[in-house]
């Protein structure tokens, strides 16, 4: 069954949807465009240094071209095996197209050093959203690409909150104080893989005035039975409606039984909040995950601030150890959806920043996702207790609602 009408918002079979799916697919359709489609497999993907070798070991197979788009990289010791292996594929004829925020990578040490080999080597690479006057290339400078992507000539594809730089981000600070990054990403195989690269071939087009007519394809298949359902949701300030922010309250209010949401950086909206406090007095086990410590002050105190009035509807908020920086951003709902991708919930991922969002309807993948809750993060996280956390001094109250309303400007 292949794509014929831009309003379809489901390619396989709509029998199989409980209409919280249907409505979801549908949602996303009409923000987004891209379609809900069955017939893929998606897997997790281990900690970042093996992570970032598998998607080397894909881009040395790869054949025709290697499609790359991420917000921060850099070329270190953890990175190199990916970006050497761009290199290689570059050498031997395929084609190969790079994405990279110029804000977002720009002052980490090794992004120089990278700059310099992809200019060396040949290689097609652009900046993302590029801030350079004197070239004339100047637009707002909080608006940025915070997507992660590789595909690998259509058929394989990454995503998910990975940056391409070590865990502890090279900086002398975060070695200092022992920082490690912790990270959640998927490797897709089917469809959905055409969806990641029309994302790609959107940005690309913003940045070169190219449309990449050859490579990708508008069509979707899906096979007659088999494999689960994933649908690609791409936000950010070309979109007017905040795709990512409609797809979180919507999932929020149709959870029946448990969520579970794993964020960074955690200052939600009004409509998020409320959405969060109405159904955490529903009676539903509604679990968030967030770093004891975070790399950024104001964004830390602002989300703290959220944590007494959560907590007091029902929310369990979990908080995992310093020295590592939670960076997994995920949603799991009832026992059949999960969410993965780039975005966390504030207000720069919903206005400012282009984010990437895979909705997967699974009951096997949300078990999975369970799983992996349970072994490393629930494991090693604490629950804030209500009496103990007011018990916190006023002056840290004082700072956590100064920050609450200087967030948004961050």
């Amino acid at each position: 069954m292949c794509i014929r009408d831009s309003n379809q918002a489901v390619i396989g079979t709509e029998e199989s949807l409980r209409r919280a799916h249907l409505t979801a697919a549908r949602l996303n359709t009409s923000l987004g465009a891209l379609p809900l489609v069955y017939g893929n497999e998606i897997d997790l993907m281990p900690e970042t240094r093996e992570a970032i070798k598998q998607m080397a070991q894909a881009v040395d197979e790869a054949e025709h071209y290697v499609h790359f788009e991420f917000y921060i990289v850099a070329y270190d010791q953890t990175s190199a095996p990916l970006f050497d292996a761009l290199l290689r594929a570059h050498e031997r004829g395929v084609t190969v197209r790079v994405l990279i925020d110029h804000i977002g990578s720009l002052g980490f040490p090794g992004y120089s050093k990278l700059v310099k080999m992809l200019d060396e080597a040949g290689i097609d690479w652009h900046r993302s959203l590029p801030i350079r006057p004197w070239r004339g290339e100047y637009q707002r400078p909080d608006l940025r690409n915070h997507r992660k992507l590789l595909v690998v000539d259509g058929t394989l594809g990454f995503t998910g909150s990975l940056n391409i730089i070590d865990p502890s981000y090279n900086k002398r600070s975060n070695l200092r104080r022992g920082y490690q990054w912790k990270d959640q990403f998927i490797a897709c195989r089917g469809p959905v893989v055409r969806e990641l690269d029309a994302v790609f071939g959107t940005d690309w087009y913003a940045e070169t005035g190219v449309i990449l007519s050859e490579e990708l394809t508008l069509e979707l298949r899906a096979p007659e039975s088999g494999g689960l359902a994933a649908q690609v949701v791409p936000s950010g300030p070309g979109f007017e409606l905040e795709n990512n922010l409609k797809l979180f309250n919507h999932l929020i209010y149709n959870a029946a039984e448990q969520l579970v949401i794993c964020s960074p950086y955690f200052v939600p909206d009004e409509s998020l909040k409320q959405a969060l406090v109405s159904i955490g007095h529903s009676g539903v086990d509604v679990r968030i995950y967030v770093s004891e410590q975070s790399n950024h002050y104001i964004a830390q105190k602002a989300q703290e601030s959220y944590y007494d009035e959560l907590i007091e509807a029902g929310v369990r908020i979990f908080r995992y150890p310093a020295p590592t920086v939670l960076h997994s951003k995920f949603i799991i709902v009832d026992d059949d959806i999960t969410v993965i991708g780039s975005s966390n919930m504030d207000e720069r991922s919903f206005t400012m920043n282009m984010e990437l969002s895979v909705l997967i309807v699974s009951e096997d993948f949300a078990s999975r996702m369970y799983e992996l809750e349970q072994a490393e993060y629930a494991s090693t996280s604490e629950e804030l207790e209500l009496e103990v956390w007011r018990q916190r001094p006023l002056g840290v109250k004082y700072m956590e609602n100064v920050c609450r309303l200087t967030s948004s400007l961050l």
